[in-house]
């Protein structure tokens, strides 16, 4: 079984994000991760680039498979968090200690739209 942290929302494409004020640190969940298997390239935008709310804005790439990294929230991507980028593989030992971006939220009410962990344990199965 995947982790799941409770203190955290969750997209149905298996993206984190966590929030602070108005700052939303995002990454990929444990399931994704463990989907993946070892993960060898990571593609996370640019800073000031716009995310929309479940739209892609980046790339993980494994030995086996690539996927499309989707955005929880909209807004501005104000750090790439350029460790993991250079790094990839520590995706596979914590993903939810190394976020991807952190995004600038445009609108907080974007929040519902998202799961808690219970909700996101039942799409994690």
């Amino acid at each position: 079984m995947s982790k799941i942290l409770e203190h955290l929302k969750y997209a149905e494409s298996h993206e984190w994000v966590k929030v602070e004020g108005k700052i939303a640190y995002v990454g990929i969940t444990d399931f994704a991760q463990h989907s993946l298997g070892s993960i060898v390239y990571v593609e996370a935008g640019n800073e000031g680039d716009q995310v929309e709310q479940f739209a892609v804005f980046g790339v993980v790439e494994s030995v086996k498979a690539a996927s499309d990294i989707l955005s929880p929230l909209s807004g501005t991507i104000i750090e790439v968090n350029q460790e993991v980028i250079d790094s990839p593989e520590l995706l596979n030992e914590n993903p939810y200690e190394h976020y991807l971006i952190k995004v600038e939220i445009a609108d907080e009410k974007e929040l519902d739209n998202l799961l808690d962990a219970v909700a996101y344990a039942e799409v994690a199965k």
